[in-house]
């Protein structure tokens, strides 16, 4: 399965684009994996159906930084491993970071279940969306290991270099979650037990395909039996630690993003009811796609920054970071024309036009998607931090952008601009993050130049 990648020689741009494709690919599965759910349940089941599964969306976005931020941190170490010709020890790494994460998520979902009507209540839920809530919980949640399996593997598997691979880990599941999509919600009648059980078994099966690949002795990267000796827990414990340091501020970027419709959410149903939380909603279903895409390309770039990096080649790092730059600044500016030429049919394909919720989303969408520009350079720039080990820069940005920035904007402009204030807020946000990385990046430039004359 392995596709002929050699990280440390082959050309930067046709590397780049080996990983890319099928990485894009694989995304695009993904998304469509969210933005389906969304559709059927918009189409379906109805706006309060809606608005309630984007109430309990924190739950599976911080499940998502749980699997990205063990997958990056995992695969940084295992690559600077590697490129040392230390195949065991890159093996012992993604062993830990599989068994750790889906222990702890497990003992979570357990949690969570039982205090299912509690937790929604917490994310916003209104007396009327909370037994929606609480019943898309109850049929999503204990699955929420398999999806963190599937996004930390397949990191593990384009390390490994099969690509390909890892897009069919995105695309199977995908495929398997639309149609059970639409026999559980449009067939049986299910209602939102039937949208989140189409959900929970497409991760499963995406899940076990990692598996059956990590399991198989002939590849390099592989699991290995861990030892439990108190010092090989020990052990575990640092480099454990060590990954998360390396990986948290992904964690961080989709902690943002739950905190952006957690905040988003309460917000907008304090100006718009329960309506103006629906259509915030179609904004959060559609965001997958232009973060999955940056993503990918981020992704892609990350095994070639972090293997030149670990041996050595900082002009290969710098032509990566430079090319993944780029193609985020197209795809960004693609998105966002895109968006706004079509808004009436992207919000058509979740609601219909008799909802209160169509109207303020179409009218919203567009202001929403200015900030898909921004968001291009901050995604692709906290990814290059972390595969070059500057974790505290990466956290930094990470904090600043989604907390930070993010709260202060969604508080303060709605009082200034009104409704649209309200949808202006990530833009603006993203904004001011990407202000602050180019302020990073030109400080430490001027400061190596510095360092370079002093040392003449």
């Amino acid at each position: 399965m392995k596709d002929a990648i050699d990280f440390g020689s082959m050309e930067i741009p046709r590397l780049f684009r080996k990983l890319l494709i099928p990485t894009l690919l694989g995304m695009v599965f993904s998304a469509a994996f969210v933005i389906t759910d969304g559709i059927f349940v918009g189409k379906g089941l109805g706006s309060d159906a809606l608005a309630a599964v984007n109430i309990t969306a924190p739950i599976f976005l911080l499940t998502t930084g749980i699997g990205l931020m063990f997958g990056l941190g995992a695969s940084v170490v295992a690559s600077i491993h590697l490129s040392q010709g230390k195949v065991k020890v890159a093996r012992i790494n993604i062993t830990q970071a599989v068994v750790v994460s889906s222990l702890f998520l497990l003992l979570a979902s357990i949690f969570v279940c039982m205090y299912a009507p509690e937790v929604s209540a917490c994310l916003g839920a209104s007396e009327r969306l909370q037994p929606l809530a609480s019943e898309y919980i109850y049929w999503f949640v204990p699955f929420l290991a398999f999806s963190s399996l599937l996004l930390s593997g397949m990191f593990f598997i384009r390390l490994d270099g099969s690509p390909k691979y890892a897009m069919w880990c995105n695309a199977i599941p995908a495929v398997i979650n639309i149609v059970l999509d639409y026999i559980f919600i449009f067939i049986f009648k299910w209602g939102m037990m039937g949208a989140a059980l189409a959900s929970s078994l497409g991760t499963v099966i995406g899940g076990i395909m990692i598996l059956a690949y990590l399991f198989r002795r002939s590849h390099t990267i592989r699991f290995i039996r861990m030892k439990w000796s108190r010092k090989s827990l020990r052990l575990t414990t640092r480099n454990v630690g060590y990954m998360c340091k390396l990986g948290a501020s992904s964690f961080l970027c989709e902690a943002t993003i739950a905190f952006m419709m957690f905040i988003g959410n309460y917000i907008f149903i304090h100006y718009l009811g329960e309506d103006g939380v629906a259509a915030f909603s179609i904004a959060c279903y559609f965001f997958p796609i232009i973060f999955m895409v940056y993503n990918a390309i981020g992704q892609s770039a990350q095994p070639i920054i972090s293997y030149n990096f670990g041996a050595g080649r900082e002009d290969r790092v710098h032509a990566a970071y430079r090319l993944a730059l780029k193609a985020a600044l197209c795809f960004g500016l693609l998105f966002c024309v895109f968006t706004a030429l079509f808004r009436y049919e992207i919000v058509g394909m979740f609601i219909d036009t008799a909802y209160p919720a169509y109207g303020i989303a179409v009218e919203g969408i567009p202001l929403f998607a200015i900030g898909f520009i921004f968001f291009a350079v901050n995604i692709v720039s906290i990814v290059y931090f972390q595969s070059v080990e500057r974790a505290v820069d990466a956290t930094w940005v990470t904090v600043m952008r989604g907390f930070v920035f993010m709260a202060l904007c969604f508080l303060l402009l709605p009082g200034v601009l009104d409704v649209p204030g309200i949808w202006l807020a990530v833009p603006l946000a993203e904004l001011l993050t990407t202000m602050l990385v180019f302020t990073i990046y030109f400080r430490r430039k001027r400061k190596r130049r510095r360092e370079a004359l002093g040392s003449m």
